[in-house]
């Protein structure tokens, strides 16, 4: 099967969030903005790093689509956006399916069973 530019970006986009999420302080951060909309204040008070660290954080999760932020006057409000881990979603559930598949067969295989689940003749 051939695939398109759709089919690059998707993964592209699937990478950029395996790559933002394998940091564990950002993961916390997206399930700090998972819950409400928070100002990065808020958010980098619940680490130990400097605000710059959280900022950093910040702008890897927003530039791989896993937060959106808004401004209200000088604040910056970031909330998870859901639709971010779509990609990542599809990964895991191809993969699930595919593993469950393949444990199928290997138990169909081990007790002598077809693919339709019927015994093996030979």
């Amino acid at each position: 099967m051939e695939r398109g530019p759709r089919d690059d970006r998707a993964e592209a986009a699937t990478d950029e969030a395996l790559r933002a999420l394998a940091e564990p302080r950002r993961r916390a951060i997206l399930r700090l903005v998972a819950r409400r909309e928070l100002a990065a204040g808020e958010i980098a008070a619940e680490f130990e790093v400097t605000r710059t660290a959280v900022s950093q954080h910040l702008t890897v999760l927003k530039t791989a689509g896993l937060i959106t932020e808004r401004r209200e006057g000088t604040r910056r409000l970031y909330r998870a956006r859901p639709e971010g881990l779509d990609g990542l979603r599809q990964f895991l559930d191809d993969m699930w399916a595919s593993s469950l598949d393949t444990a199928r067969r290997l138990a169909e295989a081990e007790r002598g069973l077809t693919g339709d689940g019927l015994p093996a003749t030979g």
